[in-house]
């Protein structure tokens, strides 16, 4: 099999799976390649890791994983390439290619998803290695066709057909259709609601890339709006925040400890890779939530008592507190005053800087990022010079927010 002559009937279960979804009712998986993807070792880790990091220390119902993100992202690449509007636009081949790269986009996480990168690195970086070098999934697309693995890859590098990139990975995605619906249901909050059967219905292929009919744009100036709202709601919420400075702090006195040559009581051979910077797709794959939380309890009873301290925080929600920061040099005074009353400010003080822009207007044409309207005349124009809500948003100041985040029982700061 290769893929000038590849057919999708010709890897058709003859029987279709199905997993039933809060968020898009059925999930259907009608492709063996597929389906074995799905039973890969590395997809089911992804059971084991929080879609939302720490989300849940707030919204208690914030549970869900990256794996039914994972499958929601596929179903909605489904359903973008049943669009009669977009089916002949597309080989057998590239169909599946884009199905397996709207299926593995995350497979690279670590735990605790987006709070792990400052220490395992990129996430999507380590999806292209996993893509690539996992044994299970090299040897699934590798049946197909010898370039697959890569092919997946190019879609979620950016280096795909246009077309593809585009279903995977612009600013209206199936990744971020998919999350903002998921996330808010989970979550309990409706911020995140917009109609994507409206948006999918206006969906049109114009010179090898998705745009949509000038009807769409309020379904899609909603979805922006969405967007917005969850992100400053849900995803930058300080208490959030907060906890993802904890675990970063956790892991900082980890290294330093290991790089001072601490003499740990428990087994830590499966963090070493990781911090160091030179892990393997597999020492990397080892690595959930649930063995990161071991460490953690094992962590409480080391005699080092920082190290002891962040961990029992940690793990029974003593979270940093925090205020608004407003100049450099109040960090600073926080930082001393940290010190002084015995609590090291490079793991007790820290903060941070959130800022959201709702939608990326691009200057100089970019096809691949801008949302595109198709007028009734043919035309093709940016959202911006379609949408008075857009072109409003692009233009304001963007929303920013400072803070500085301790440990309570520092004394004078609240």
């Amino acid at each position: 099999m290769n893929k000038q002559s590849f057919r999708l009937e010709a890897v058709r279960l003859f029987e279709s799976k199905v997993f039933r979804d809060a968020i898009h009712g059925y999930i259907h998986v009608e492709y063996l390649p597929i389906w074995s993807l799905i039973n890969t070792s590395a997809m089911q880790r992804l059971r084991r890791i929080k879609q939302l990091g720490g989300t849940y220390m707030v919204f208690q119902s914030a549970e869900h994983s990256r794996f039914t993100h994972s499958l929601g992202v596929y179903e909605v690449v489904c359903k973008i390439l049943s669009l009669e509007q977009v089916r002949d636009h597309l080989s057998d081949y590239e169909k599946l290619c884009v199905m397996c790269a709207g299926l593995l986009h995350d497979v690279g996480h670590g735990p605790f998803s987006h709070s792990f990168e400052s220490i395992g690195g990129n996430h999507e970086e380590m999806s292209i290695r996993i893509i690539k070098e996992d044994p299970q999934i090299v040897s699934i697309l590798s049946q197909i066709d010898p370039e697959m693995p890569a092919d997946v890859a190019a879609i979620i590098e950016k280096k795909a057909k246009p077309l593809l990139v585009s279903m995977v990975s612009s600013q209206l995605d199936a990744d971020r259709m998919d999350y903002l619906l998921r996330d808010s249901y989970s979550c309990g909050v409706t911020y995140g609601e917009f109609d994507m059967s409206r948006i999918l219905r206006t969906l049109r292929i114009q010179d090898d890339r998705i745009v949509f009919k000038a009807s769409g744009v309020q379904a899609i100036e909603d979805y922006i709006l969405a967007r917005y709202h969850m992100y400053w709601q849900v995803y930058y919420h300080p208490t959030i925040r907060a906890y993802e400075h904890l675990l970063q702090a956790i892991m900082r006195r980890f290294i330093d400890l290991y790089q001072d040559g601490y003499h740990f009581q428990s087994d830590i051979s499966d963090l070493i890779p990781v911090i160091t910077q030179k892990c393997t797709v597999e020492e990397y794959e080892r690595l959930d939530e649930s063995i990161m939380m071991y460490h953690f309890s094992r962590f409480m009873r080391e005699k080092d008592p920082i190290l002891s301290d962040l961990s029992e925080r940690f793990l029974n929600r003593h979270l940093f507190k925090y205020k608004s920061l407003t100049s450099p040099e109040a960090y600073h005074h926080i930082e001393a005053i940290s010190d002084a009353q015995g609590f090291d400010h490079r793991y007790y003080v820290t903060s941070d800087f959130a800022k959201n822009v709702p939608y990326r207007h691009y200057e100089i044409s970019d096809h691949s990022a801008e949302i595109e309207i198709l007028d009734d005349d043919g035309q093709v124009v940016s959202l911006p010079e379609r949408s008075e809500i857009v072109s409003a948003i692009i233009h304001a100041k963007a929303k920013e927010d400072a803070k500085v985040f301790f440990v309570k029982e520092i004394k004078n700061l609240v």
